[in-house]
């Protein structure tokens, strides 16, 4: 039984070339059996239906003929599915077509450039990102603070600034790109010949080479060396929290910088834990203290301040010092959050003891 053309690319009788161009190629790169999970025999079926209908003078033929219709009226060329190449499909017809009309306006490169690396869309160069580690102490963690680090890695050359031409020296036209900063590849495969293009790696694609190289970089503009950079960590940073510094990466001729990224490790206070914008401690305080009441020198991030503990306060109780926790904004901050563990005295005089059994008889 003859093939339907029409429903092989699943598209309508009155579908127009563009509709037919869209079709084929959705099915050619997801039949395409370069590729992962691809299907040979549908991809040359789909590219036969494409042959045919993308040619005025084939289709006409092929609706007047109908089932009887087999590429050999009029001069056409059907046998060009006839062949060695994949199977028994002449993969050459997609170049020996396009000037017979089979593939006439198609862009190949569109379906195809993945597989060969050439796409028309070029992704600008960006360099590498770099991960590093620091530690802060909890204080830095809460207020914040500037360190400065030394790192050894790709920057711009600080003499020539990225130009790779000595200092009063000028830059001339790559010999090699022609100042297009781009130079073709072609490359055969089972479909043909492909010419691709690809960076020039005389001028790293900027199109321009130094008239006199400069001195530090020998000409790259990029050179790798020890480089200072201040980082700025914001207040209220938590343990394993990362903070990237825009541009601070690896430098790269022609494109743009990577990204540097920080880990912190914030070291362990000895008495307080935060919890959100707050901190939390415990504070032992004696039998007597809780009932008659004191006061009591509390260390905090600001320095020391006394702390009232009123009497009856209970075990597991949380007084709360206001404005002393981790900045909220610039000019608020959380609260301190004490929470107070009587100690019971596990042995106690006799003095003591009638005290206490004098303090029992009155329902204390």
């Amino acid at each position: 039984m003859k093939k339907d053309y029409y429903e092989i690319l699943g598209v309508e009788k009155s579908a127009n070339s563009e509709e037919i161009k869209k079709a084929f190629r959705k099915l050619a790169h997801k039949y395409h059996p370069d590729k992962g999970g691809g299907d040979s025999a549908k991809f040359k079926e789909a590219s036969e239906a494409y042959s045919v209908l993308s040619d005025e003078k084939k289709r006409a033929e092929y609706d007047a003929y109908g089932k009887s219709w087999n590429g050999s009226s009029a001069g056409s060329q059907g046998g060009g599915f006839q062949g060695g190449g994949f199977g028994d499909f002449d993969f050459s017809g997609f170049a020996g077509q396009a000037g017979q009309g089979g593939f006439q306006d198609f862009d190949l490169g569109d379906i195809f450039g993945d597989l060969f690396g050439g796409g028309r869309r070029q992704q600008a160069k960006r360099g590498r990102d770099i991960s590093i580690d620091l530690a802060i102490s909890f204080s830095e963690s809460i207020f914040g603070v500037e360190r400065k680090i030394l790192l050894t890695k790709t920057s711009v050359c600080s003499e020539c600034k990225g130009s790779g031409a000595k200092t009063g020296s000028d830059t001339i036209t790559c010999d090699i790109c022609n100042g297009k900063g781009r130079i073709h590849e072609t490359k055969r495969s089972i479909f043909g010949t492909f010419s691709t293009q690809k960076e020039c790696a005389n001028c790293h694609g900027t199109g321009k080479i130094p008239r006199e190289k400069c001195h530090k970089c020998r000409g790259a503009g990029v050179i790798r060396d020890e480089e200072e950079i201040v980082v700025k960590i914001p207040s209220g940073v938590d343990d394993g929290e990362m903070v990237r510094l825009g541009g601070a990466g690896e430098a790269v001729r022609g494109g743009t910088a990577g990204d540097l990224y920080i880990k912190l490790h914030v070291e362990k206070h000895p008495i307080f834990r935060k919890e959100g914008n707050n901190l939390l401690m415990d504070l032992n305080i004696k039998l007597t203290e809780a009932l008659l009441g004191s006061e009591t020198k509390v260390k905090t991030l600001d320095g020391d301040l006394i702390l009232k503990i009123p009497e009856g306060v209970s075990h597991g109780e949380i007084l709360r010092v206001r404005g002393k926790g981790a900045p909220t904004g610039r000019h608020s901050r959380g609260d301190i959050m004490i929470k107070i563990n009587i100690q019971i005295p596990t042995k106690l005089s006799k003095t003591a003891k009638k005290i206490v059994e004098e303090l029992k008889r009155e329902g204390v």
